[in-house]
Formats: C-alpha cells, structure tokens, sequence
C-alpha cells in the first residue's frame, strides 16, 4: 500500500516547497484560506493523514506540496512527543506554544532532518520567508493537534494519538536528540 500524498497544488514557492494558503490567524508568508465549506489545508491534511503515513519509512515526493506535507508530520510527531507529559489543555498549549516558537533548522543547516529533499534558501530574503512560513506551519499544526488529541470530556491526551509518539515518520524526527 502507497503512502498518502498532497492534493494540494500552489503556483508559489519557498525554495523546492509548496507556499500553500492556511486556515489560520497566525501571521505569516501563507495566504489565508477561507474557513467555510469543507477544503482542507496541508495542517488538516497532514493530520488526517498521520496515523497512516507515520508507519512509512520511505516516502516519494510526488509534487512540491508533499515537501509541505512531510514537515508538518514530522512536526505533528514532535508535538505528540511533547503532549506525553502533559496532563490537561491549558498544559498542552504552553508546550506546543513554546515549541512552535524555539528555533529550529531551516533545509542546509546542521540538524534538518531532510536536508536532501529541500533546497535551501537562495537567499536572505528567502531564508526570512522559510523561516516565517515554517513557523506559521508549527503554530497553526500544534493548535490544531491539541483540539484533535486533548479529550473535552476528561481534558486528558487521547491515548489513541500518544501510542503514535514514539513512531518515526521515516526513521527522522525534527527534534534534537535529547529533548
């Protein structure tokens, strides 16, 4: 069985990615979505499809999008990480909150994890771009994941999204070792 690729498509970049539009009030290079109807964005694709992608250990990039699609689920697999320790939202959302915001490896630097598959930035002006956009993408995944694994009914992580933590979305993770 093939893994689940992108259905998005975009005429803008950010290196070799895809520049998608996002649901999101998060600031940032990615043009908003609009929210009514039922389109999904690469967040809500990313997760949709995580439980099953996350079992893969080589994936092929099929278009730009897919690139997209990889860092939010190696993200979403840091935030389960992260979500482990934690025992209710308010706890949730300090953590995924400061993890969106450390810092982080952009494609050519020491410590990304697909190095290979992304180009890095032509320049300053596109570093900047990278950088913005990818944090928009973390802040936006990490809300999103904590309406999906946080249960309103006890306020406790869904064990059925904490068994995946500790599976590798293609033997990679976007955390450094010892976090």
């Amino acid at each position: 069985m093939p893994a689940y690729h992108s259905q998005l498509t975009s005429d803008k970049r950010i290196g070799n990615m895809a520049l998608l539009p996002l649901k999101t009030n998060f600031k940032g290079p990615a043009p908003k979505m609009a929210t009514e109807g039922d389109a999904q964005d690469i967040i809500d694709e990313a997760i949709y499809f995580f439980k099953a992608n996350v079992f893969f250990r080589n994936y092929e990039i099929k278009s730009e999008a897919d690139r997209a699609l990889i860092y939010v689920t190696l993200y979403i697999g840091d935030c389960l990480k992260k979500l482990q320790k934690c025992s209710n939202k308010s706890q949730a959302i300090k953590e995924l909150s400061t993890l969106a915001l450390s810092t982080y490896p952009l494609p050519g630097e020491v410590g990304f994890p697909l190095t290979s598959m992304y180009a890095k930035p032509k320049d300053r002006a596109e570093e900047d771009n990278m950088r913005a956009y990818f944090q928009q993408l973390r802040q936006e995944t990490g809300m999103r994941l904590i309406d999906k694994v946080i249960d309103p009914a006890t306020d406790k992580p869904s064990k059925w999204w904490l068994c995946f933590a500790k599976r590798k979305f293609m033997d990679k993770s976007m955390s450094v070792p010892g976090q």
